[in-house]
């Protein structure tokens, strides 16, 4: 299984003046705990990184402290996420038939995850990790007035690994560019040009780190992991 990261962000709402990635966690950068989940995947055998180039010397860095068994490329990234991934798809290996692509900024997801939406992915063309909603939306218009409150049965979060089938994926980002589509992540390319997408169940600690108040809780569920055992930290 192929493996993307886009990493080529900034951290504007973390309030940080560089690529939020590159902020630690329990003394590893984000990108670092990313890399170790996947390097610990039974099903990942070749990882993609999209950074910018004035963050390759960092990003080399990470790799190096991890060490991966995998190869790892790093790959330029674009001026936004789909530009990004764009990017990373051209620079698959030619033999590559499906490819998670997984955000740098949940660092927390398992590798158990990773598997999961690998062996899905043997079955389906498109799918994404996804949790139920368990809070009460509302849709409101400009004005502040709510229009409608959906049924939160039908509602699912996205998170990411989005898995593919990557010519698919490819045909799909062609016809993006071509037809100036801006969507924030793939599995929307895939449902504009009419292919099925398919939910795997997700992770509640597999959350996004955008803000300093997530930047405490990822803290705090890493520091239950390494009480159990599940990771190091420290070293």
């Amino acid at each position: 299984m192929h493996f993307l990261i886009p990493a080529a962000g900034m951290g504007k709402r973390m309030g940080s003046d560089r690529n939020k990635l590159l902020l630690t966690l329990h003394g590893k950068p984000l990108l670092a705990w990313t890399l170790l989940a996947a390097e610990a995947s039974g099903s990942i055998d070749w990882i993609g990184i999209m950074g910018q180039p004035e963050d390759f010397e960092a990003i080399e860095e990470i790799i190096a402290s991890v060490n991966p068994a995998k190869p790892v490329r790093l790959i330029q990234g674009g001026k936004t996420r789909q530009e990004s991934v764009y990017n990373g798809l051209q620079a698959l290996p030619d033999n590559a038939e499906r490819v998670l692509i997984h955000d740098g900024a949940r660092c927390l997801a398992t590798p158990a995850l990773f598997d999961r939406c690998a062996d899905a992915l043997a079955n389906c063309t498109g799918l994404i990790a996804a949790i139920p909603v368990k809070d009460t939306i509302k849709i409101v218009d400009d004005g502040g007035w709510i229009r409608d409150t959906p049924d939160r049965a039908y509602l699912w979060a996205a998170q990411t690994p989005q898995g593919f089938h990557v010519p698919t994926l490819k045909e799909c980002h062609e016809k993006g560019r071509l037809s100036g589509w801006e969507v924030t992540d793939d599995a929307a390319l895939f449902e504009k040009c009419g292919f099925p997408v398919k939910i795997v169940e997700g992770e509640e600690t597999n959350l996004k780190i955008t803000t300093p108040v997530d930047l405490a809780i990822a803290e705090y569920i890493i520091a239950r992991r390494s009480e159990e055992g599940i990771v190091k930290i420290g070293d």
